[in-house]
């Protein structure tokens, strides 16, 4: 087996065993009456959290003391053994803190697979530019196949979502240590400042108007980031508990297989970026990314699983620009923005931004939000179906009660929330379509075509 199919297959499993549960979390836990979103939109923050620590401490380790492929199997094993005890969680406030763990042990694995790659790929006198994306693009195909598996095997609604993830995990781990020894570096010189130590010269980039502008909207954006990754899967699902749709449609029943497109079209935008780049410069593309995510979140506002499943289809077409045109290109941006001295960790403060600090922020409110303004509580059976239009034996009103105990007078033995989805997807659509408008208004950046791709 040649070094690019093991590293292949190391990206392919990297976010398989992501992409096992990412997705379906939140079916799981709405389903499972496990709490509210705000709890949710907490156990979501959780990847966040771990991005803004997790990732430059591992880094540390990886540059000073321990081999970045042990290491990696480590972070991956440990990672594993937390997701086997999630089934055993039943009350939101345990999950927060169970999915916390996991994070802290498999986010900084996102990082430590790219460096191991890097490094076995430059030890073997390959080219990193030409080699590696498409060993990286299997990571998008893992995710995939993980999705449609959790789907296709009954498990999106149930925990075995966790043992696939945590199977593949342990595997994974164990796969690792059989890789070429990666072993630490020691760049940072004797003597170094702990700030240098650490990477934390690079906030000084803040001091740069342009720099601090660029991340302060990769702040902004990224709270958007992991929206459709929280609910996009509950809300296609949910379809099941409106009665012109019913638990029987090709939405509900192919729910993450639907929200699989958004991570093909992923794989498609990523060879598009340095046509565009080359064509429209880095502000531009931002700004492309920035309406795709107001038509991703519009789209579904008005898709259905009916007549206007298209509109559900498209979004997640445009998901893929959405994505990579902000996340890639803004790490080109940053890679060709900045001093070589830096460039690791400015990298590592374009994380802690976008999928660290806005993401976490993005989660927390977003679960607020829907909470306080877009979920609808029902305590009695009566004002349900006043509410659904439909008698209690209609299969979509019986995928809403679930197992729910009614009394005599109708009243239920806990509240059922019912969520409004179209006003949450149109008021997340409005937030991108407010920030596309203040970047192309504050950040300026003049684009020479012929220049290096991010000028």
């Amino acid at each position: 087996m040649t070094i690019k199919i093991r590293l292949t297959l190391l990206s392919f499993m990297q976010f398989f065993v992501w992409g096992a549960w990412l997705i379906t979390i939140a079916t799981y836990f709405f389903t499972n009456n496990m709490g509210t979103g705000a709890q949710f939109g907490a156990i979501f923050s959780t990847l966040a959290l771990a991005s803004i620590f997790m990732p430059p401490l591992t880094g540390i380790l990886a540059d000073k003391w321990i081999n970045a492929e042990r290491l990696y199997g480590i972070l991956h094993i440990l990672y594993g053994a937390v997701l086997f005890y999630v089934p055993s969680v039943t009350n939101a406030d345990t999950l927060y803190y169970v999915i916390l763990v996991a994070m802290l042990f498999y986010m900084p694995t996102i990082s430590l697979s790219n460096a191991v790659s890097y490094a076995i790929l430059k030890s073997r006198g390959l080219d990193v530019v030409k080699e590696f994306p498409p060993i990286r693009v299997w990571g998008t195909i893992g995710f995939i196949v993980a999705m449609w598996i959790t789907n296709l095997s009954g498990s999106k609604a149930n925990a075995d979502q966790f043992m696939i993830g945590g199977v593949g995990a342990v595997l994974l781990g164990i796969y690792s240590f059989s890789l070429p020894a990666c072993p630490p570096q020691r760049q940072i010189e004797a003597g170094a400042s702990w700030v240098v130590q650490l990477g934390l010269s690079a906030f000084k980039l803040f001091g740069q108007y342009k720099m601090a502008l660029f991340f302060l909207f990769s702040l902004l954006l990224g709270a958007a980031l992991q929206l459709t990754n929280m609910y996009g899967d509950t809300f296609l699902d949910d379809f099941c508990k409106v009665p012109t749709y019913g638990p029987d449609a090709f939405v509900v029943k192919y729910s993450t297989i639907i929200m699989s497109i958004s991570q093909i079209s992923e794989t498609i935008f990523i060879l598009t970026i340095p046509f565009f780049l080359r064509r429209f410069g880095i502000k531009k593309v931002m700004l492309f990314s920035m309406v795709a995510w107001f038509l991703r979140f519009g789209l579904f506002a008005y898709g259905n699983p009916g007549e206007s499943l298209w509109m559900i289809i498209l979004s997640c077409i445009v998901y893929g620009m959405a994505f990579d045109f902000f996340n890639i290109s803004g790490s080109l941006f940053v890679e060709t923005s900045t001093d070589a001295k830096m460039r690791s960790s400015a990298q590592g403060l374009f994380m802690m931004m976008s999928n660290g600090l806005g993401a976490f922020l993005g989660s927390i409110v977003s679960g607020y939000v829907i909470d306080r303004f877009f979920t609808l509580k029902f305590t009695s059976l009566p004002s349900l179906l006043s509410h659904v239009g439909a008698d209690s034996t209609h299969p979509s009103v019986q995928a809403i009660l679930g197992g729910q105990t009614i009394g005599a007078d109708g009243a239920f033995a806990e509240p059922i929330f019912l969520r409004d989805w179209q006003p949450i997807w149109i008021s997340f659509s409005l937030y991108a379509a407010v920030i596309a408008v203040l970047f192309l208004i504050l950040f300026k950046h003049r684009h020479d075509p012929k220049a290096p791709l991010t000028s």
